[in-house]
């Protein structure tokens, strides 16, 4: 069971991850608030800003085996695990009463912490599954599995979720989306290259592992595998890529559930019933992939059906059983994609499972011992006055009507923001969690997510709710909701410090705010309304200058290599760059409505201009792995942090006079070829 991500977060991962801390790791400076040292001065800052701010720091620091980069989120989250870490570890040892929060955390936490109990169950919490999709017979019972299986509902096929209609913001309705492929995206089933081909490889490895640890033979289990990455390129033939996936009007597809029937070749009424899913209408992102799927239902052997979801199962569980499942996920997820070497401490998995399934129980316990009130008063005052000035920036925009303008402008006042934690806690009181049942807990935690979701469909759209949890180092904006969302983690050094002079603040979560703020504006975001619904409110004309200047961002992307010959991809990473580039210009001319911001007083022979985006730059410090990178370039719509700080600042006149930038740097660009959308 597969759930769309609405929002657009600030960074790939919602991280709470578990982090070693690397030895040579410096930043902390009570004084400045800046890491000097991880300058690397012997880098012109017009020529390359990224690595003069951080270069001496990547040539120190050795990223942490159990880590596939090491950087400003990851100490940060080092730094929360630890403290989650005590929150739980206190949880547990309370002997609080049966149904408390704590009772509920602590207990979750200790049972996964159980490894002795866990070895000795083996493959066995999966056995009763196992013999019942061994028993189906032909694909009519395999849907039927497939929609009545409590656990894992849809099963390897079926991707959906209840969530916001977009185009119409008050209501909730079903939404399915492709699925059925295990590999990071359509192409690496067909590009034929080596470093594909190791990765299809250890893929294929992977599965053949999992079902010989539940006793399959060699033989069968390397024949399954093939036959379930062969079914796999068959979907994944229908797949739309990740630049298709972005447009908003391109995967939105209504149908009254009696019209799927006849288009897709199976009952769907049956199969939404054994859902428990009551609907007359239904949303389908991308009808070509349903459309493969039906046919291959029918002609796909019963018995490669039953494979496929049986490695769905293994798959989805592998984390909650013992350590050879854990080792093998670990060695395909871990080692081939993300190039990590070794897995991490079990307890750090423990806290970022705990939080993944009762966030909004351990978070509750979590700011009341980490977040300040003060700290929320602050950042309600930064985005007070970060949306004053984009106001103020719609308003003078040269390209834009009048009428579009207004439009806007009811748009900018109407943005909602969520700092720190939701004003109300979700409610797991129908979840039983035992100590020594670590894997029933996770089937548990699951079954009532699942509830939860699909009672959506019987109640008004809930405009409080988060997708974050309040430890989470992240951000994100979500347009349906015309709302920006800063989690309590990530509200702290080098992102946001209370104590802090504004330079810091403004060029941290400063620029946080105005990236989030932008993503409402973005290719995306511009497409929806003040009020979240998916609906165009520009004249024809100014959406064509909007597409106009976006091109120019493209284009500056599209021309950034990485490892010699692999581009970014500008269309793919094109809503991040537009929050970049809008989000570090918002950020500034906040910043010099501010005293220190209107001053020129030098701190630590720094002026505050310089301060500003030298803490920028930090908050974008990091070292990757190959691995992970070469994956993050074809899959994730963020570019390389080098060019997220770079290509902004290439494009920002101030950079050019705080930083004496000429025609003869390489950051230099000619006025008439700078990128200004916001």
């Amino acid at each position: 069971m597969n759930f769309r991500k609405l929002p657009i977060y600030l960074i790939a991962g919602a991280m709470i991850l578990s982090c070693e801390k690397s030895k040579t790791t410096k930043i902390d400076s009570p004084t400045t608030f800046l890491d000097l040292s991880g300058r690397d001065t012997t880098i012109t800052p017009a020529d390359d800003f990224f690595h003069y701010m951080n270069g001496n720091w990547i040539k120190k620091t050795k990223i942490p085996d159990d880590q596939s980069g090491w950087g400003s989120f990851y100490t940060l989250s080092e730094e929360n695990i630890k403290k989650t870490k005590a929150v739980l570890e206190e949880a547990a040892a309370s002997k609080a009463s049966s149904g408390s929060l704590e009772q509920k955390i602590g207990d979750f936490y200790a049972s996964g912490m159980d490894t002795v109990a866990i070895e000795k169950r083996g493959a066995e919490p999966l056995k009763a599954e196992m013999a019942k999709i061994s028993a189906i017979k032909n694909y009519k019972e395999y849907l039927n599995y497939v929609a009545t299986n409590e656990n894992n509902r849809g099963g390897a096929l079926f991707s959906f979720y209840v969530g916001t209609d977009d185009k119409n913001s008050s209501k909730n309705m079903v939404s399915f989306s492709q699925s059925g492929t295990g590999l990071p995206e359509k192409d690496y089933y067909f590009k034929n290259d080596s470093s594909t081909q190791k990765i299809r490889n250890a893929y294929l490895k992977y599965i053949k592992t999992l079902f010989t640890l539940t006793g399959t033979d060699e033989k069968t289990a390397t024949q399954n595998a093939n036959d379930i990455l062969a079914f796999e390129t068959k979907l994944a033939k229908s797949h739309k890529s990740p630049v298709e996936l972005r447009d908003p009007i391109k995967n939105y597809h209504k149908y009254a559930v009696s019209e799927l029937s006849k288009i897709y070749g199976m009952d769907w009424n049956k199969f939404l019933e054994n859902m428990t899913i009551k609907t007359d209408t239904v949303l389908v992102g991308q009808p070509e992939y349903y459309s493969t799927m039906g046919k291959l239902l029918e002609t796909t052997p019963v018995e490669t059906l039953k494979n496929v979801e049986k490695f769905s199962l293994l798959n989805n569980t592998s984390s909650y059983l013992n350590k050879a499942f854990g080792e093998a996920r670990f060695d395909f997820f871990g080692k081939t994609l993300n190039g990590q070497k070794v897995q991490s401490e079990r307890w750090k998995k423990l806290v970022n499972q705990t939080d993944g399934g009762l966030g909004e129980l351990l978070g509750q316990l979590w700011v009341k011992k980490h977040f300040a009130p003060e700290a929320k008063v602050r950042m309600l005052e930064l985005v007070g006055n970060l949306k004053k000035v984009y106001r103020s920036r719609i308003e003078k925009l040269d390209w834009m009507s009048v009428e579009t303008k207004a439009k806007a402008l009811v748009k900018m006042d109407k943005i909602i923001q969520k700092i720190g934690y939701p004003d109300k806690w979700k409610n797991f009181d129908d979840v039983d969690i035992k100590r020594n049942a670590y894997f029933e807990n996770a089937q548990a935690v699951g079954r009532h997510k699942y509830k939860e979701m699909i009672e959506k469909l019987a109640k008004p759209v809930d405009k409080t709710e988060w997708g974050m949890t309040p430890p989470t180092v992240n951000a994100y904006a979500n347009p349906a909701f015309n709302e920006i969302v800063f989690p309590a983690g990530i509200l702290q050094f080098p992102f946001f410090v209370n104590a802090a002079d504004d330079a810091i603040n403004y060029g941290g979560i400063g620029m946080v705010i105005g990236h989030e703020m932008t993503h409402l504006f973005d290719d995306q975001g511009r497409q929806y309304d003040a009020e979240g619904n998916l609906k165009d409110w520009w004249k024809p004309k100014d959406a064509k200058k909007f597409n106009e200047k976006s091109k120019v961002v493209v284009n500056q992307y599209n021309n950034s290599t990485m490892f010699g010959n692999m581009h970014v991809n500008g269309e793919l990473t094109l809503g991040e760059n537009l929050a970049d580039v809008g989000g570090i210009a918002i950020a500034y001319e906040a910043f010099k409505l501010t005293k220190q911001g209107q001053g020129n007083e030098k701190i630590d022979g720094l002026t505050p201009d310089q301060r500003f985006f030298m803490s920028f730059a930090q908050i974008w410090r990091i070292k990757d792995r190959e691995e992970s990178m070469r994956v993050r370039l074809t899959t994730n719509p963020h570019s390389p942090e080098e060019f997220r700080v770079n290509i902004p600042l290439k494009n920002f006149e101030p950079f050019y006079k705080t930083f004496n930038v000429t025609d003869k740097n390489k950051l230099f660009l000619a006025t008439d070829k700078r990128a200004k959308v916001w």
